[in-house]
């Protein structure tokens, strides 16, 4: 496919580096994920599992299951970026995104029907319902359209890759922030099912302006990452001094790096997915009250922000390894923290550590891959560890919740933590880049 098919932007014509384009673009492609999202899909929990006649239980589990079957195709979509690159494969993620909402909008009158031809008041019928529509925004929103649209990114910049991703970071954390405030402002004034049709119109809007706005690498125009304007034929001398060594997927599950790095993303995916879907509960077991526990999140995304533009900017001069050593005691850090909530230090020992981990999260996942395994397969490792991170997230709130309904206390879940995190800190120690 020619690069510039369907569009009327030509990069190398552009009056300054195309890439910061890139940048911009590939960020708002990220926000645009957002639907997709544990942030974004939990604002409408209450109003759909009433609406389709679920329980708690029952829509958890639904989600749950969605989010699994979408963990075993992102790798396979991962292979497709590589293939096809960012912009076409952007572009049916947002579109299909967008359409999935529009279905789901209506997913009451779906199962009303399905229920009357069937003669049937089963919960099962929209259960089934639901889980077919979670696979989709999980697969899409979560999946797809956030790897391409952060692999993008990545593939426009080698040397400034950090400074990039940084201030990326910072808008993608301040979107997803304010996200539930802007849904449920939404659902208050408009419903849950016109809220759906307003973000599916904005999504369908979006995927024109990928096809648009979206390139898949510098080199297919001439140009070379970090902001040169030089042809390549007028750059061979630069470009033989760049050595960029490029994994299989293959090659690099060979490494340890590639296991140690995506199960410390992993368990960042976990952690916070599980606190953020009963965060309410967690805290009301500690006495406070709704605002209170959502009020964590502010300066959660505060540390974060602040510690993903410092490792960000850092990234290109030190080693990464360093990141996941940090990332590992802030975890142990967060999980102490959920294991004494009760005392006030306990709070705030989980709000530091989550608030570290997740800015560094932001930095490792973006960052360090095309950094380790350069750029050629970048789609189809990113790919494989973004199914690590949808499993992780698909089994989380129902790991957490086992905890409290079963054992009386969520502060168990730190029992299953903290080992997991010694052997994560184990198997580091002889982590080497590839």
């Amino acid at each position: 496919m020619k690069a510039n098919k369907y569009s009327f932007i030509k990069p190398e014509k552009w009056p300054f580096f195309y890439g910061y384009v890139v940048l911009l673009f590939g960020s708002i492609g990220v926000l645009f994920s957002i639907p997709g999202q544990t942030v974004g899909v939990s604002v409408f929990t209450d109003p759909v599992k009433d609406a389709l006649g679920l329980t708690r239980n029952q829509f958890s589990n639904a989600y749950m299951i969605g989010t699994l079957l979408s963990a075993f195709f992102v790798t396979k979509a991962g292979r497709l970026f590589d293939k096809f690159g960012a912009r076409f494969v952007a572009f049916f993620a947002a579109l299909f995104l967008g359409i999935t909402l529009i279905i789901f909008s209506f997913s009451e009158k779906i199962s009303g029907n399905i229920k009357y031809l069937f003669q049937s008041e089963s919960w099962f019928i929209p259960f089934l319902l639901i889980c077919f529509l979670f696979f989709l925004i999980r697969f899409f929103g979560q999946g797809v359209l956030t790897m391409s649209s952060r692999n993008m990114i990545m593939m426009w910049f080698d040397k400034n890759r950090g400074k990039v991703n940084s201030i990326s970071s910072i808008g993608v954390s301040l979107g997803f922030s304010s996200a539930p405030i802007l849904f449920n402002y939404l659902i208050d004034h408009n419903g849950w099912e016109v809220s759906w049709q307003i973000l599916a119109f904005c999504l369908l809007v979006f995927s024109v302006l990928i096809l648009q706005f979206y390139r898949n690498k510098p080199e297919d125009f001439n140009l070379i990452p970090d902001g040169s304007l030089k042809k390549i034929t007028h750059a061979k001398k630069k470009l033989t001094d760049i050595v960029e060594v490029n994994f299989t997927l293959k090659e690099a599950k060979t490494t340890r790096a590639f296991w140690m790095i995506g199960l410390a993303l992993s368990f960042n995916s976990f952690f916070s997915t599980g606190l953020t879907f009963h965060i309410v509960s967690i805290f009301g077991t500690q006495g406070y009250d709704k605002s209170e526990a959502i009020a964590v999140f502010l300066p959660i995304s505060i540390i974060a922000i602040i510690t993903s533009t410092i490792a960000n900017i850092l990234s290109d001069y030190i080693q990464h390894k360093v990141y996941l050593f940090i990332m590992i005691a802030s975890g142990f850090v967060a999980a102490t923290g959920l294991l004494i909530l009760e005392n006030t230090f306990g709070v705030y020992l989980l709000i530091t550590g989550l608030g570290i981990y997740s800015g560094l999260f932001a930095v490792v996942n973006a960052v360090t891959w095309p950094r380790y395994f350069g750029r050629k397969y970048l789609g189809a490792i990113t790919g494989k560890i973004m199914s690590f991170l949808v499993i992780a997230s698909a089994l989380a709130p129902s790991l957490f919740s086992y905890c409290y309904t079963t054992l009386g206390s969520y502060e168990f879940i730190s029992y299953l933590l903290i080992p997991f995190l010694v052997f994560l800190l184990i198997g580091s120690l002889q982590m080497k880049k590839p």
